[in-house]
């Protein structure tokens, strides 16, 4: 195995993941600061069409609209992602994806001369859709296109950049950059830039060695691409482990999404997938954002300066990515998981005291300022990066488009759940809110604590051994010459199960 990045592998992670992740993060915060920008757009728009301003209530949906729109798009493309990766490829399904980035970015940056604030509601579903493949179809390819010794720090890369996106967002959308009334066609349209700088060079890079072996069977496509990704001649090891992959998928075939829920050689995995994202999304870490402009004020922040203090947290947010990606290898994936969800559970709790006391001991609320920041490291060492490592690991190919449809679906799912009953949560116990995602943390910790296995260095198949004794399947005894990969449940032959 490559013991070290190589300039090919290096460039196509950067074409296919700045390409690709950055869609979401950028989507998630542009549309934030210059929120009162695009309400008055809205009301001059219509005032222009009708002679009258638009009703405050009417206004507000139409932004809550604009807002909810891009996490249905999302779940909208977990669903079909699967499809898409088996027809097209992981590679082919990015560059396909492209045009879910390009045609709503075009539509955004000509909407204010359309006066047609209706495209920028539509171009918001079109995006999510795209953040919704991008989601579950990146880092399925950088985890098979990655050796295994460097598939921690590669996998991170999804998160990483969905951050750098984050950031870029709210840096364009300071009011003194783009974020005002003649700049925000502009702010919205940046968006198709990244699709179409990896339209024109993730063609040059290869397709996903392991769909191109166990789903194309052309093996020696497979070996040019892997001299090219590992940087030498010799890479036998490698295609005798991915042949050694596809011995074991011959016995549990190829996975739908219901024949997932119902074979029981990949239960655990399944709900590990489940777990993962669930704990993620309703950790608390969007609400958290949400409240976060709220704690700085309380803290003596001026609002006009709120922005620059959101742009600091995004600076925290992405040293802490990077972080996690270059001591994901040499920590572990459960490490770095239980460390970030106790970080986080400690956050929440130091939030709800904050909240509870701060207008009788004034200085407290510069403690509120320290925990929303100590909230957002914590998720972004562990939480926020590492889940897309490990969804990769612990399904082999035949049933990995399936699992990534669950774990997409989860991820939007809990996402728009969260953004859409916080408020109300908030509104009914106050600061106590903060203490069920305390709760969420502990639980989801406890779980990776005694059911997930640490997956740092060992292949697909062996992770998948791993998990066979909890599930409880028969591991066949290993053959003379190499250990044999395939499971099979003992009650019942493996063909019967899947289909």
């Amino acid at each position: 195995m490559a013991k070290r990045l190589q300039p090919t592998l290096v460039l196509a992670t950067l074409s296919a993941a700045f390409g690709s992740a950055f869609q979401y993060g950028y989507n998630i915060s542009v549309v934030n600061t210059p929120h009162k920008v695009l309400k008055s757009f809205y009301n001059e728009t219509y005032f222009e069409r009708y002679g009258t301003f638009l009703d405050e209530n009417v206004t507000l949906l139409l932004w809550s609209c604009t807002v909810s729109m891009f996490p249905l798009g999302g779940l909208l493309g977990s669903l079909v992602v699967g499809l898409l990766v088996d027809k097209c490829g992981r590679k082919g399904t990015l560059l396909i994806n492209n045009i879910f980035a390009i045609v709503p970015a075009i539509l955004m940056g000509v909407s204010k001369v359309a006066k047609a604030f209706e495209l920028i509601i539509f171009s918001r579903v079109v995006l999510g859709i795209c953040a919704g493949i991008a989601y579950s179809a990146l880092p399925m390819y950088l985890g098979e296109l990655a050796p295994k010794n460097l598939r921690g720090t590669l996998g991170t890369m999804t998160e990483v950049f969905v951050i750098v996106g984050i950031f870029l967002g709210q840096i364009f959308s300071l009011q003194a950059i783009l974020g005002n009334p003649t700049g925000w066609p502009v702010l919205l349209a940046i968006t198709g830039i990244p699709a179409l700088i990896q339209l024109l060079s993730l063609p040059f890079f290869p397709e996903s060695p392991r769909y191109t072996l166990i789903q194309k069977r052309n093996e020696e496509t497979v070996r040019k691409a892997l001299r090219v990704l590992r940087g030498w001649a010799d890479v036998e090891d490698e295609m005798e482990e991915m042949r050694l992959e596809s011995e074991a998928e011959e016995a549990e075939g190829r996975l739908s999404v219901l024949n997932l829920f119902t074979f029981r050689p990949l239960r655990w995995q399944l709900i590990t997938i489940i777990v993962l994202m669930a704990g993620q999304q309703l950790s608390g870490v969007n609400a958290i954002n949400y409240y976060a402009d709220m704690i700085y004020v309380s803290a003596g922040v001026e609002p006009s300066s709120s922005q620059y203090v959101t742009v600091g947290a995004g600076v925290v947010n992405i040293v802490m990515t990077v972080i996690s990606a270059f001591i994901v290898e040499l920590l572990g994936r459960r490490r770095l998981l239980l460390a970030g969800y106790g970080i986080c559970g400690s956050a929440c709790i130091g939030l709800t005291l904050v909240l509870l006391f701060q207008s009788t001991v004034p200085w407290l609320s510069y403690l509120g300022v320290i925990c929303v920041f100590a909230y957002i490291g914590g998720h972004s060492i562990g939480p926020s990066p590492v889940p897309s490592v490990v969804r990769t690991e612990i399904f082999l190919q035949s049933s990995r488009p399936a699992a990534f449809v669950v774990d997409g679906a989860v991820h939007w799912l809990t996402n728009f759940i969260i953004g859409f009953v916080f408020p109300s949560i908030q509104e009914l116990i106050g600061p106590y809110s903060f203490l069920i995602f305390a709760g969420i943390c502990l639980l989801t910790a406890v779980y990776i604590h005694l059911v997930i296995p640490e997956t740092k260095g060992k292949t697909f198949v062996e992770i998948n051994r791993i998990f066979a004794k909890r599930n409880g399947v028969e591991i066949p005894e290993m053959k003379e010459e190499r250990p044999a990969a395939g499971l099979h449940v003992s009650s019942a032959p493996a063909k019967e199960t899947t289909f």
